[in-house]
């Protein structure tokens, strides 16, 4: 996982060009990351240390232009880098031999792999995340994206629901990725709710909340419920939800109820705690909307990619993800960076996501927008967007 900060990466981070690599100091710095991650000390809240600025500085100018290169060839088209055309690829001349030298070195500190002995070189996990944390130049948003997230997040007319469906649509657009929003958990204000019936034992709860935030549930009924009961259900509700927050309300009513203070039959009785316990049985997480599945298959080229997208839907549909997102987005401000199998978030080989949070109406924060994919998104240009539509869903919220 990797925290970054969208001003501090505005250029490469200063490095020593006239060091030699120190292969055992380098070996010691990525054991050290490693043992890090096991015992969660490294987490997105922690910016770029001093330890790393020192231990990317033992690259030379000869290793870093190199790796920086083949790292930049693999997030362009995803595929393996030779010597030869690497050589071709630097600004400044260096052999196919020399190169194939460096990335020796570089594969024996984990950065680098290949696929096979006559392949050319791809970025391991740990090589990207020593790319994107400390060699990586994140660029500008451009007025034209700016201007589609703005457009796609204006709120006249939509309520938040739809706000942050465009969000995370406008996410997906932008980046070639899926888009993800984590919506706010439901600790809001309530204003209406209402119980429609959609016949064969089932009604529609529609609960509205005084920002506009609207949900919709389906709840059992007995079959031949009357209308009448489910106006009076409604009628109920709406004389002591207005202005509380689900939980209060909850508590309120259940007394009430026990107390045998409720005017209201059984029947409606146990269409109010239906229509209750339909929210109040959440783990207050919120909801994660995607948009852009279909999109995480535009890169499929192998059996081995249909099964890494396959664990991917099946992380992105549980609550656990939800839950643990919203966790690491708390413990720190600024975009957060989410790299293949080493984290603990969703935990896919040749996966990442970029996600940073947004605030409420007190300043809390209250979800997140992201964007994943494959390993090789575009960093320099993905992060200042999600980062800019966190900021656009943030202000609207509040």
């Amino acid at each position: 996982m990797l925290k970054a900060n969208v001003n501090e990466h505005r250029r490469p981070l200063a490095l020593n060009f006239n060091q030699l690599i120190d292969l055992e100091k380098l070996q010691h710095y990525i054991l050290y990351i490693i043992a890090e991650d096991q015992k969660e000390i490294f987490g997105p809240e922690k910016t770029m240390n001093s330890n790393q600025r020192n231990i990317i500085g033992e690259l030379n100018e000869r290793s870093r232009r190199v790796f920086s290169e083949l790292v930049s060839s693999y997030l362009d088209d995803g595929e393996a880098v030779g010597s030869r055309t690497l050589s071709r690829r630097l600004d400044r001349p260096l052999s196919a031999a020399s190169v194939r030298n460096v990335m020796a070195d570089l594969e024996e500190l984990g950065l680098l792999y290949s696929e096979h002995a006559s392949a050319g070189r791809l970025p391991t996990d740990l090589g990207l995340r020593l790319f994107v944390d400390g060699l990586l130049e994140v660029g500008s948003i451009t007025a034209e994206e700016q201007e589609t997230i703005e457009t796609q997040c204006a709120i006249a007319g939509k309520t938040i629901n739809e706000v942050l469906e465009e969000a995370s649509g406008a996410l997906s657009g932008l980046s070639r990725c899926a888009g993800l929003v984590l919506a706010p958990k439901s600790d809001r204000a309530l204003k209406h709710i209402e119980f429609v019936s959609l016949g064969d034992g089932r009604a529609l709860v529609v609960m509205v909340a005084e920002d506009g935030f609207v949900e919709n549930r389906v709840i059992d009924v007995p079959i031949g419920t009357p209308p009448s009961t489910l106006i009076q259900a409604t009628n109920y509700l709406n004389a002591r939800l207005a202005g509380r927050t689900l939980a209060d309300a909850e508590t309120m009513i259940e007394k009430e109820i026990a107390d045998h203070r409720a005017q209201i039959d059984e029947l409606t009785r146990d269409l109010v705690e239906a229509g209750i316990a339909t929210w109040a049985g959440d783990d207050d997480r919120g909801a994660l909307i995607v948009k852009g599945h279909a999109r995480l298959l535009d890169d499929v080229s192998a059996l081995t990619d249909l099964e890494r997208v396959r664990a991917l839907f099946e992380a992105l549909d549980t609550r656990d993800l939800m839950a643990n997102l919203l966790d690491r987005t708390q413990s720190g401000d600024g975009v957060q960076i989410f790299l293949g199998a080493e984290n603990d978030l969703f935990n896919v080989a040749g996966c990442a996501m970029v996600a940073a949070p947004f605030t409420g109406t007190r300043g809390e924060i209250v979800g997140a927008v992201g964007v994943i994919g494959p390993s090789r998104i575009n960093y320099a240009r993905i992060i200042p967007i999600v980062d800019y539509t966190a900021q656009v869903v943030g202000r609207i919220l509040s």
